[in-house]
């Protein structure tokens, strides 16, 4: 199998339905499933990353969670990393992602858990 070259994909805040999708060559190539925190400071909550098998390799996991984090970062809440692969990109990021406080990240998964439909 050829190695996949990284690109730049253009990156989409479809907010109402709570998705943060990638699409290079105009064909979709991932999303981040995520949710606004009802109680303030209002953070944004990553869920799950998922990004289509061929796209995979090609850093674009990585270009949507740190514009997840920048679009945070410009609307002044923080940001919570419950999926996995942004939980390891933020520790791997420290400069870019700045952890959420503890109660803030315990109000995200009450709600996730009253929520269970949201990925």
């Amino acid at each position: 199998m050829a190695e996949q070259r990284a690109v730049e994909p253009v990156i989409r805040d479809v907010r109402e339905k709570g998705r943060l999708e990638a699409y290079v060559d105009d064909v979709f190539a991932a999303v981040i499933v995520y949710f606004a925190l009802d109680e303030e400071p209002h953070a944004l909550v990553a869920v799950h990353t998922v990004v289509d098998a061929d796209h995979e390799g090609r850093g674009i996991a990585g270009a949507l969670v740190r514009e997840f984090y920048a679009i945070a970062a410009r609307e002044g809440v923080p940001v919570v990393p419950l999926c996995p692969y942004a939980a390891k990109w933020a520790a791997r990021h420290p400069d870019e992602a700045p952890p959420a406080a503890a109660e803030v990240v315990r109000a995200a998964k009450r709600q996730l858990a009253a929520t269970p439909g949201l990925w």
